[in-house]
């Protein structure tokens, strides 16, 4: 059995049309975790420095499943108010010394890329985990509705991808008539289908009312206050902090 439809081909050169994600949606390459942490974290402060926004991600642990890095955080903080993304404030001196700290917000073409993002990272099968995982962290900002719509699509995208793929290779049949590359496409169907199982699960829970979607009420509190101690800071000083 060859994936790739020509002799000689190697066994995962697999036909375009249902490479991981090309048969789910639009092209996700632009699609940045960081930025969509990023926003989301600023958002939720309403304004906020780059020092709160690393501690708060840090908090979530992002440090440890994505590029949220400190270096790229400031870096992402100023590139997206040269986009219009982000409203840099000057403000008062920083308490622990230095320049005037620079607080950010929001602006309202930088709300509409958070939740671009957000739709994006919620839908689309062709993505690393730090953009799903980030998605999911702000999925309450939006309608419980929307948010299950979302959800569904993406078990539909998901499934999608799986036919396309299962019309080379069936999993019945197990890898080893590929040799053990075979092995890479197993794993990769097999994560398809516990994803697809996972996000119906969720879609359940949701429907159930679990969580406090946008316009439900007070929600979730996820995010650290001016001076509270963040026990998951990795400590590691950086020259942005004080910026």
């Amino acid at each position: 059995m060859r994936l790739g439809g020509s002799p000689g081909a190697c066994p995962l050169s697999a036909p375009t049309s249902w490479k991981r994600g090309t048969a789910s949606g639009p092209n996700v390459d632009r699609m940045s975790a960081i930025r969509l942490l990023v926003l989301g974290a600023v958002r939720q402060h309403g304004r906020a420095h780059g020092y709160q926004v690393r501690n708060d991600l840090e908090y979530w642990g992002a440090h440890e499943w994505s590029n949220a890095k400190p270096g790229s955080i400031y870096h992402a903080l100023k590139q997206m108010a040269k986009q219009g993304l982000l409203h840099a404030h000057e403000i008062a001196p920083s308490t622990v010394g230095g320049p005037p700290r620079t607080e950010y917000e929001v602006t309202d073409k930088g709300t509409e890329e958070f939740l671009a993002l957000l739709r994006e990272s919620l839908t689309s099968y062709d993505q690393k985990m730090d953009v799903q995982s980030a998605g999911i962290g702000f999925v309450v900002e939006l309608s419980r509705a929307e948010a299950v719509a979302l959800l569904a699509e993406r078990i539909r995208r998901i499934e999608e991808w799986r036919g396309a793929v299962t019309e080379h290779y069936v999993p019945e049949d197990g890898p080893e008539k590929l040799g053990h590359i075979g092995e890479i496409m197993n794993l990769w169907v097999h994560t398809a289908d516990s994803d697809a199982e996972w996000t119906r699960g969720l879609i359940a829970r949701i429907e159930r009312g679990a969580y406090t979607f946008a316009g439900e009420g007070e929600p979730f509190v996820g995010v650290l206050a001016e001076g509270e101690e963040n026990p998951y800071a990795t400590g590691t000083p950086h020259p942005g902090d004080l910026s």
